[in-house]
């Protein structure tokens, strides 16, 4: 507790330098905390992607259909369990900006796949019952403040209604929940048979399918005949983990861990620059104390662990109000409005600040705990 006590003293000495040092390492971790969400945002949950689920998309690309047809073929090859297709939507509410996931699917199917939605019993049965139909996620119904029986109207910006009309409406029967923070709950899904009977064109065409195999050990194998089954078809396919295509989906703009990485290697450097000077002008303005300290009976090792001290406790005072700080701006929601689903504070983040908290201490005061150590005690008290 003494020592304790001793430590906020020689922080006290200079408060505003102080002050100043543990502000720039709050940005730092602020900085830090932001990235981390971030950077879990653009993974769109790969870490809890399931292992047992494969994405069938054309071999060219995700934007152009396949058949309908094609799910009774995926559904007799060996090692598949389950099958179900999704096709991208992409309409506008109200405003361009207001950015959600939209997806024709089929109910049942749908639901028995991605046990991770959690949909109400009741909410099953009229999505069932009802033709226009649709669920949305908790964090959208929330954003736009919708309920259970609202009418949603969506402008098509490519699947035009017979007729030529824009305007689709549906009914919201239900709203999900994610099993985890990792839980993409911003889409919104309705029922593939309404959309494919309405559309103008396309009829008989889906976006992708998603595919359950019953051993996750033969995904590779699965992706490889349901591949083979299309060679050399008008369409033919690409299959791969979600994880996988996820993964490629994130490297698109980039790999996001060494964006993050370099960005954070550079602030911390500068960082550790400034509470380096901090620590070593605070050891040079108390030479006669330490060597003070010294004469009443202190060790070299109580001298170099008391500096050490300061210096990590300065930045766990910096570091924790950053990582407070982060995690309050990452609970106000997704900065882009729709582009990062999943924006949550990853709580490894914490564990992982704690370590940086404790190098950046031990890294800036290392070099002036080490000169207060090796201090002479008469030539310390001379000075």
């Amino acid at each position: 507790m003494r020592l304790f006590r001793l430590i906020l003293a020689n922080l006290a000495r200079r408060k505003l330098r102080t002050a100043l040092t543990a502000l720039s390492i709050m940005v730092a971790f602020v900085l830090f905390g932001y990235l981390a969400a971030i950077r879990r945002a653009l993974d769109q949950g790969v870490s809890v992607a399931g292992a047992d689920r494969l994405l069938t998309r054309q071999k060219v690309s995700i934007t152009q259909p396949l058949p309908e047809s094609y799910k009774a073929r995926i559904a007799r090859l060996a090692g598949v369990r389950k099958v179900t297709h999704l096709t991208w939507f992409g309409g506008i509410y109200q405003d361009p900006k207001n950015f959600f996931g939209q997806m024709a699917v089929v109910p049942e199917e749908f639901l028995e796949l991605f046990p991770e939605y959690l949909l109400a019993d009741e909410a099953r049965e009229a999505w069932l019952r009802t033709r226009n139909g649709a669920i949305v996620g908790r964090r959208t119904a929330n954003r736009f403040g919708w309920k259970v029986g609202d009418r949603i109207p969506l402008q098509a910006t490519v699947w035009r209604k017979k007729g030529g009309e824009l305007l689709w409406e549906f009914e919201i029967v239900g709203i999900y929940d994610g099993a985890s923070k990792a839980t993409d709950d911003t889409n919104f899904y309705f029922r593939y048979d309404y959309f494919d009977e309405s559309r103008e064109f396309g009829r008989g065409l889906v976006g992708w399918y998603s595919v359950r195999v019953h051993d996750p050990n033969e995904a590779a194998a699965v992706a490889e005949r349901i591949d083979s089954e299309f060679a050399n078809s008008p369409h033919e396919t690409k299959t791969e983990t979600e994880g996988a295509f996820l993964r490629g989906w994130a490297r698109q703009i980039g790999d996001i861990t060494t964006i993050m990485v370099a960005i954070l290697s550079a602030v911390f450097f500068t960082i550790l620059l400034v509470a380096g000077n901090t620590m070593a002008q605070s050891v040079r303005e108390r030479i006669n104390e330490l060597g003070l300290l010294k004469a009443l009976g202190f060790t070299d090792r109580q001298v170099l662990g008391l500096v050490l001290a300061e210096s990590c406790v300065l930045a766990g005072v910096g570091g924790s109000a950053g990582l407070a700080v982060a995690g309050v701006l990452i609970s106000a929601g997704d900065p882009t409005r729709g582009a990062l689903p999943i924006f949550y504070f990853p709580s490894e983040t914490v564990t992982v600040g704690v370590v940086l908290m404790l190098g950046l201490g031990f890294a800036a005061g290392i070099l002036p705990a080490l000169q207060a150590m090796r201090l002479e005690v008469a030539e310390a008290l001379r000075r």
